[in-house]
C-alpha cells in the first residue's frame, strides 16, 4: 500500500527526537553512516537546522541519504516564491549527508564546494519535496556526490553537485 509524502512526512515528525548536537565524545565513535541512521529513526536529535526549515533526514544507506521538506510562505522571497536558499540547504544536506553516510568513526567531513541549478519555482502549493543525494565517487580524501531536488510527481525542482574534505577528527 503506498502512503503520499504528506503521510511519510507526518509519521517522519512523529518519530523524530526534537533539535540537539550529539556530545563530540560520542561522536567521534560512531560511523557517519551510524549517527545519519540514529537521526532517521528517532534515537538521536536531528540538527537544529531542520526545524528552522522545515526539513528532516527521510532515508540514509551507504552512499545516499534522502531528505524531506515542505515549502511554505515562511520560505518566501520577495517575488513571492520560495527562496533559492531553501533547495540550496535541502540539497546541500542530501548530498553532504551521501558523503557522510560512508566515513569511519573518527572521521568528518566538510563542503568544500556545491553547486545547485534551479528550474523550477517553489511555492506554498508545491507540497512536499525531496531531496535525494548519492555519492558519484569517494576516495581516501575527497568526495563528490549529486542531488536532485523533486516534488511528489516527480517533476525536477532543482539539481547540484559537491565535492567534499574527508579528514580524520583529532583526539579531544
Amino acid at each position: 500500500m503506498s502512503t503520499s509524502w504528506k503521510e511519510d512526512y507526518d509519521a517522519l515528525l512523529a518519530r523524530v527526537t526534537g533539535p540537539g548536537v550529539v556530545e563530540p565524545a560520542r561522536l567521534a565513535k560512531m560511523s557517519g553512516l551510524e549517527l545519519l541512521q540514529g537521526i532517521a529513526n528517532g534515537t538521536l536529535p536531528y540538527p537544529p537546522i531542520n526545524r528552522t526549515l522545515d526539513f528532516y533526514l527521510l532515508e540514509v544507506e551507504p552512499g545516499r541519504a534522502v531528505f524531506q521538506g515542505l515549502p511554505s510562505m515562511k520560505h518566501y522571497n520577495p517575488i513571492s516564491t520560495v527562496h533559492g536558499g531553501f533547495h540550496a540547504t535541502l540539497l546541500d544536506s542530501a548530498m553532504a549527508c551521501a558523503v557522510q553516510s560512508l566515513i569511519a568513526a573518527g572521521q568528518a567531513y566538510t563542503t568544500l564546494e556545491f553547486k545547485v541549478h534551479l528550474v523550477r519555482p517553489l511555492t506554498e502549493k508545491t507540497g512536499p519535496v525531496r531531496a535525494e543525494g548519492k555519492i558519484v565517487a569517494s576516495g581516501r580524501r575527497t568526495a563528490t556526490a549529486e542531488g536532485r531536488l523533486v516534488d511528489e510527481s516527480g517533476r525536477l525542482c532543482s539539481h547540484g553537485t559537491t565535492t567534499c574534505l574527508i579528514f580524520d577528527v583529532e583526539a579531544r
